[in-house]
């Protein structure tokens, strides 16, 4: 296949989100008579893929490596072959622009890949069960460190009927998620979906959140029809069963495409130190101010962020949280990373030190 008619076949891709940057991207692989495609499903050895000549079953051997980082994903931009006999081969990726991560349950250094290349990340929170403001944290420092813009969507508002309680709802999440547009839908009567709809036109959307969240019927209600299936949540707790088993890119009638993942337990953090900082943004602006440098906003004098907690103007729960997530993630780099070991290491003897002192000044003023 040369440039030429790779030009006129990609047409069939542009509602996938093909452009000229994947365009130029992929023509050293056009002059090998490859064949561009987008991953919209992935299974055991096996990928479905929208190419200009329709969807297509490839085996992905040939892109298996080792680092768990760079296996096949959906949403990812392949080259596949479809010359040949069956069955098809992708022979590679293209670079991603965007990824959103997370570290495994497992006790090994490894991050594992929801989505690629995606655009929007959607973070669907349900209004029927209390607010985890700390989990919508999370969240969000995972959806700004993959390069995607992140979107908070408050599901099942119609079971908040209350116009006074939901505002405040709402502000909880607008306090919790500077920078960040939230969303209140209803996809039992069709409230806010139209705003939504509009914000995930353009470009990919990941559809991300707990088990019961509502998900799938959001899913279903951007698409316009039940593709995805539905299961009822438990009274007890709200929480859902898994639905949704693999992740799905499926075409929005309004423009743009949707991954649709399954429920996640755990979220953890993986590199996402600057996804943690953009999240409390509030707290880095305020550190600006700190007579120290490195001051850790725990005891230091002339601490501007412990002032603004003791002004009311910050709140604790917010610092806890910003600890907690820095704590986690600097765990999670040191694993990797031999030069940060060392500064914990360091952190940890300075700290030792500093409470030994601590403890002995206190034995001598009892004495």
């Amino acid at each position: 296949m040369n440039l030429s008619s790779l030009s006129a076949s990609s047409h069939a891709l542009a509602p996938y989100g093909w452009d000229e940057e994947w365009a130029d991207a992929f023509a050293p692989y056009a002059a090998q008579g490859l064949v561009p495609g987008r991953v919209v499903r992935v299974d055991r050895g096996l990928c479905d893929l929208a190419t200009p000549d329709g969807v297509i079953r490839a085996d992905t051997e040939y892109v298996v490596p080792r680092d768990p980082m760079k296996v096949v994903c959906t949403g990812d931009w392949a080259a596949v072959d479809l010359e040949g006999a069956r069955p098809r081969y992708v022979r590679t990726l293209l670079p991603r622009r965007t990824a959103f991560v997370r570290s495994t349950s497992s006790k090994r250094s490894e991050g594992q890949i929801l989505a690629a290349n995606v655009d929007h990340a959607v973070v669907a929170v349900s209004l029927a069960v209390e607010l985890d403001l700390a989990r919508i944290e999370r969240f969000l420092a995972l959806a700004w460190e993959s390069g995607a813009q992140p979107v908070v969507v408050l599901t099942k508002a119609d079971l908040v009927p209350d116009v006074v309680t939901r505002a405040y709802l709402v502000q909880d999440v607008e306090t919790t998620a500077p920078g960040v547009p939230v969303v209140t839908v209803s996809a039992q009567d069709g409230e806010g979906l139209d705003v939504l709809a509009a914000v995930v036109s353009g470009g990919t959307s990941v559809l991300l959140g707990q088990s019961g969240a509502g998900k799938s019927t959001l899913a279903n209600a951007l698409l316009g029809e039940d593709v995805m299936d539905v299961q009822a949540t438990r009274d007890v707790d709200g929480k859902g069963r898994h639905t949704t088993t693999t992740r799905n890119l499926l075409l929005l009638p309004g423009g743009g495409v949707l991954i649709d993942t399954p429920g996640l337990r755990g979220v953890g953090l993986w590199d996402a130190g600057t996804g943690v900082g953009q999240v409390f943004s509030e707290i880095q602006d305020l550190a600006e101010n700190c007579r120290f440098h490195d001051c850790a906003h725990e005891s230091e004098p002339g601490c501007a962020v412990l002032d603004a907690i003791e002004a009311g103007e910050l709140p604790q729960r917010r610092l806890d949280s910003y600890r907690k997530l820095l704590r986690e993630n600097q765990y999670i780099v040191a694993k990797t990373d031999a030069r940060v070991r060392a500064e914990l290491r360091k952190d940890w003897k300075r700290k030792g030190a500093i409470g030994k002192a601590a403890m002995e000044a206190k034995r001598g003023r009892m004495r």
